[in-house]
């Protein structure tokens, strides 16, 4: 049987008008801390993000997702967490925040191979 380990994720949500709290998921965050991983992965879906606001900065929205996907990455890419660990990276970007990248709630999940498991939950939930 093969060793599996426990993971957690966070849907990150595009909310592009906040006051309004209506959003769609554009990517997930996914930490498994006995393999010091954290990864992100993110599709915007243009039609929707228009949809909910036709003045919507796209480009702003793409550097935003892109972010987090830097955070994840590390090194330079990560800015003032790219000293971090794995865990602290993934804790600073679940954290509640009021802006156009929301992260949603931390679910939990078992995996032996936590890199495709960023792949198969963005399949899942966000295509």
């Amino acid at each position: 049987m093969t060793e599996r380990d426990v993971f957690e994720y966070a849907l990150l949500r595009v909310v592009p008008r906040v006051e309004r709290g209506e959003f769609f998921n554009a990517g997930v965050v996914v930490y498994c801390r006995a393999k010091s991983f954290v990864a992100a992965r993110t599709h915007l879906d243009e039609t929707k993000l228009k949809a909910l606001d036709p003045g919507a900065d796209l480009i702003g929205v793409r550097a935003a997702l892109r972010a987090v996907e830097g955070v994840c990455r590390g090194g330079d890419d990560a800015g003032q967490a790219a000293g971090d660990d794995a865990g602290r990276r993934f804790r600073w970007l679940i954290a509640p925040r009021s802006t156009v990248v929301q992260p949603g709630p931390v679910h939990t999940g078992l995996t032996s191979d936590p890199e495709a498991e960023v792949e198969r939950l963005l399949d899942l939930l966000v295509r």
